[in-house]
């Protein structure tokens, strides 16, 4: 990861909102960086939904995709709910091969139509995930691309206008799309009351986690490395930080 405490100050996030939606590409990419953020604006009575665009039934090698699916999607609702989330929606598309286009954009408009968020989240979608070397993977980079055109397609009527049905309305009030954990990342939050809670959140993701490398991942010393740095750029012991898109400046 980038070396945060040589980089300049950020700038808090704007938390003056009651909605979000998050969507991201498998279960555990929220808690890779975002769940003690969450943990504090549910905190302050927000309401916040997950939608998983897939339920990471490629993640786990050891283990058969259809049952890691139901494992997974498992995992994910008691990480959600650890940090005060109980709406998650999985949409099933196939893990591993998220191809960005109109069909993936058609979904997630979809979604955004349905929950009618204020705000956004998703996760790093850059090519790497420390300006420079560390490769991203092609689900999240395909997913937040998606993201950013279906906010927009949400709120025009004319694009996928047989979404339109059953009350379902355009819907153009997202202000701002947040990607966490972004190597352009230039805002941030607090999140020292409620990083226990992120950490709670990460290791929910069992089987998941002990199928990485050696088994001896540890996620609160993995978030302690990514949340301290943050937490400095903003002058406090932890902090999750976020890329800004904004859709309110139109």
């Amino acid at each position: 990861m980038t070396d945060l405490t040589d980089v300049p100050a950020l700038e808090p996030l704007d938390e003056q909102w009651q909605r979000a939606l998050a969507i991201v590409a498998h279960p555990d990419d929220l808690e890779f960086g975002a769940a003690a953020a969450v943990a504090r604006w549910t905190g302050q009575g927000k309401q916040i939904a997950y939608c998983l665009v897939t339920s990471g039934e490629a993640g786990i090698d050891g283990m058969p995709p259809e049952r890691a699916r139901t494992v997974r999607e498992a995992e994910q609702r008691e990480s959600a709910a650890l940090v005060g989330v109980d709406t998650v929606e999985f949409l099933g598309l196939p893990d591993g091969i998220l191809e960005y286009g109109v069909p993936l954009r058609r979904e997630l408009a979809g979604v955004v139509r349905r929950h009618r968020p204020e705000i956004v989240l998703t996760t790093n979608f850059r090519e790497t995930w420390d300006g420079a070397y560390a490769l991203n993977q092609a689900d999240h980079i395909a997913t937040g691309r998606a993201v950013l055109d279906a906010v927009r397609d949400a709120g025009n009527r004319w694009v996928f206008p047989e979404q339109l049905v059953d009350g379902v309305q355009p819907w153009n009030g997202v202000r701002q799309v947040w990607a966490a954990a972004s190597p352009l990342a230039a805002h941030g939050v607090d999140v020292t009351d409620t990083f226990e809670k992120g950490v709670a959140s990460l290791r929910a993701h069992d089987a998941y986690l002990t199928g990485l490398g050696d088994g001896s991942f540890d996620a609160e010393e993995f978030l302690e490395g990514l949340n301290r740095p943050v937490g400095t750029r903003l002058g406090v012991r932890y902090g999750a930080a976020f890329e800004v898109f904004r859709f309110d400046l139109w």
